[in-house]
């Protein structure tokens, strides 16, 4: 039961200086989402943007946006995050003790629920709550920063989830998040991802924002 391919630019690649102009480019050259990636400097070695960050491309853009929670404790931040303007919310596994407790609070801020898996953490870490979210982001990347090199060995991960998914019937969306480009991009769609996260390919690209967004769907279809 795959959904149609979106893609989804990760601002973090982005020219902060040129912020807004460069999400109306992506949402021009036809962006499904805006992904906007939130560190915290203690569950990944880096710190990065906050509710302020969602505001702000709130009011430059239409399109839905996917916050993407790589902090401790993320159960405390639901509501500023929906507050600002979150339309997706993903947390990982890893930081929740009380996952459904927390799918349920993204759902009751009004946000779609989303939970994230680390390269090691294993495809049946989502299995109990896969009937409570829209979404499962596999990384295929270490989390903390941009511009990492595709895990293949994650290829494996999405199509457990995708079968999962499929014998529960849901519509769930499955998202990849780390080295997608115009050659990873069509494997993981073979192997059952339809939402795709890219930011230097996008932002970084030396065609520019909207021949890398149009190149990157074309190469995934």
């Amino acid at each position: 039961m795959a959904s149609p391919l979106l893609i989804a630019p990760s601002i973090l690649a982005a020219d902060f200086a040129r912020l807004g102009e460069q999400i109306r480019q992506a949402e021009a050259a036809g962006a499904d989402q805006i992904h906007i990636d939130v560190m915290d400097g203690r569950f990944v070695p880096n710190i990065t943007m906050g509710p302020l960050a969602v505001e702000a491309a709130r009011r430059v853009t239409s399109l839905p946006l996917d916050v993407h929670l790589m902090i401790v404790h993320p159960e405390d931040h639901i509501q500023p995050f929906a507050k600002a303007g979150a339309n997706i919310i993903s947390v990982h596994v890893e930081t929740c003790p009380h996952l459904h407790r927390t799918v349920q609070q993204i759902r009751e801020a009004g946000a779609r629920p989303s939970v994230v898996l680390n390269p090691g953490t294993p495809a049946v870490a989502v299995k109990e709550i896969l009937p409570f979210v829209d979404m499962v982001l596999v990384m295929t990347v270490n989390p903390g920063f941009g511009g990492q090199a595709f895990i293949p060995q994650m290829l494996g991960k999405i199509s457990e989830i995708r079968a999962m998914l499929d014998a529960l019937g849901s519509s769930a969306d499955i998202q990849v998040d780390g080295g997608i480009d115009v050659t990873t991009a069509p494997q993981v769609v073979r192997h059952g991802a339809n939402v795709l996260v890219a930011g230097t390919a996008i932002f970084r690209a030396p065609e520019g924002i909207v021949a890398a967004t149009q190149a990157l769907r074309e190469a995934a279809q």
